[in-house]
């Protein structure tokens, strides 16, 4: 399944500053048994009722909990939590 993350950043935030630190930390997460690939994309529209990021994690079903419960996870919500205005959540076959 696709396990897709779009993201809304706070007002004034340095998008291009976080994609490579982000990246990096759902780079961690292909180490996870069940996922199997990442895709991440940075919007080419600054339109303020645009989200700013996709992260889309290949994973099967079954590593959904396990995904939820890692550390690079936690650390993406602990870290990154604090500039996200609003994000969605979308998964798919």
């Amino acid at each position: 399944m696709k396990h897709v993350i779009l993201v809304k950043f706070v007002a004034g935030t340095d998008v291009s500053a976080l994609i490579a630190p982000i990246t990096e930390i759902f780079e961690q997460c292909l180490t996870l048994p069940g996922i199997h690939g990442l895709t991440v994309r940075r919007s080419n529209s600054d339109r303020p009722n645009r989200y700013d990021l996709m992260i889309e994690l290949d994973m099967d079903k079954a590593a959904l909990p396990i995904y939820d419960a890692s550390a690079p996870h936690l650390r993406w919500k602990t870290e990154y939590g604090s500039f996200v205005e609003k994000k969605a959540i979308f998964d798919y076959d």
